[in-house]
């Protein structure tokens, strides 16, 4: 998956590896849109920063001893250093280059300490102002960290153990009685904060996956698999988007003698032929090639690269690969034909409406010369598919061949 600023490295790095881990048995569609969680939520991060930078600059300022200042300078290098590291992965992600993302979990890592050092020293130097804003700043960042690292909660955790576990220490370094209550509360908070990570991370992963077999279902057709109509025509559109003066087919065919198949042995056979069907149409076309069932015993494909002559080479091909005699159980076997009709664009248009209408034009052509034909459009089928097409409006359905 991608996000809406584009594809996101995985990490490479055994540590980042494992910091990053969504959990087993996560697609892996899912953990790049996850890895691409991480690089956003970008008003929380600089709300983190500032927040962090301005704690640590007030605190030098009214104790400017070596620990307070070398904590300023920690903030202020980390978070600029994250900032540089973001900006470049959210440029390489457009770009389809390799992002930083090792790094940029790493620096994530870094500023949690960051925060937990100046929670420490600020405990440790006895001024209970100046350790009661650097423990409230790092409780603060909780939440955000959580928030905006939970699609990793190995990280999320890491990074809340990190920031807020030096309080014990630091409580204990500060030698008041009344701070020692924090060996309770920071556990506590710690571990309720880890949980709701890894709770979140379930249900963001769950939410997905429902988004996913949603889509799916949306663009597929359950018997045999390949793309719907919807399906087709969105991967159509994208293809004509992409490069609409790179030659490619549009080929659409359907079944010969289908009916009788399913009058004689019933719908459980019809849906086998169907299945079988599908998988011969996969393995004629070449790899890459988008093939679809838009209904009944009706398919196309669409096929990148080819000259007419080509793909008219390919529907024969087609056409005998289809017309082996297809084994129903037993001792029974059914034959079915084919019949192709082919548009090829941009030569028969550059809109998915048009494509689709010449191709299904061509499709009519062929069966009405006699079936098991292929036939490539021609200016007259050009022109009965643009009357069809008038006929049913510029949006309207295109119509099936006879």
């Amino acid at each position: 998956m991608q996000s809406d600023e584009g594809l996101y490295s995985a990490p490479r790095w055994r540590l980042t590896r494992w910091l990053a881990e969504p959990g087993p048995g996560v697609p892996d569609d899912i953990r790049a849109a996850l890895i691409a969680q991480l690089h956003g939520s970008l008003p929380v991060f600089a709300a983190g920063a500032v927040n962090t930078i301005a704690v640590a600059a007030v605190i030098a300022a009214r104790k400017p001893t070596a620990p307070f200042i070398l904590w300023l300078v920690m903030e202020i290098v980390i978070c600029l250093a994250r900032l540089l590291v973001l900006a470049s992965a959210h440029r390489r992600a457009r770009e389809h280059r390799p992002t930083p993302t090792d790094l940029h979990l790493l620096l994530a890592v870094a500023w949690s300490a960051s925060v937990g050092f100046g929670a420490i020293v600020s405990l440790a130097s006895g001024d209970w102002v100046v350790a009661m804003l650097a423990s409230l700043s790092a409780a603060a960042m909780v939440g955000g960290i959580c928030f905006r690292n939970f699609g990793a909660p190995r990280l999320a955790g890491t990074m809340i153990l990190l920031s807020l576990g030096p309080i014990i220490p630091g409580a204990a370094l500060a030698g008041e009685p009344l701070f020692y209550t924090v060996y309770l509360q920071v556990p506590m908070y710690l571990a309720a904060m880890t949980a709701a990570a890894f709770r979140l991370n379930r249900m963001l992963v769950t939410t997905m996956r429902a988004e996913r077999e949603n889509s799916h279902r949306a663009h597929h057709d359950a018997l045999t698999g390949l793309l719907n109509r919807a399906g087709f025509v969105e991967a159509l559109g994208a293809r004509l988007g992409a490069d609409a003066e790179r030659p490619f087919a549009v080929m659409f065919f359907d079944l010969d003698n289908f009916k009788p198949i399913n009058d004689t042995f019933g719908h459980a056979a019809g849906d086998a032929v169907l299945k079988a069907v599908a998988g011969r149409v996969r393995r004629a076309l070449p790899d890459g090639a988008v093939v679809a069932r838009m209904g009944g015993d009706e398919f196309v494909a669409l096929v990148d690269g080819l000259t007419p002559d080509m793909a008219l080479e390919m529907g024969h091909r087609l056409i005998s690969e289809v017309a082996i005699s297809y084994e129903l159980g037993g001792e029974v076997r059914a034959s079915v034909g084919a019949s192709v009709g082919i548009a090829m664009s941009p030569d028969h248009g550059a809109e998915v409406e048009e494509l689709l209408g010449v191709a299904d034009a061509a499709l009519y052509e062929a069966k009405s010369g006699g079936k098991s034909r292929c036939c490539l459009a021609s200016v007259e089928t050009n022109l009965v598919a643009l009357r069809r097409l008038q006929q049913s409006g510029p949006k309207g359905p295109i119509a099936s061949a006879a």
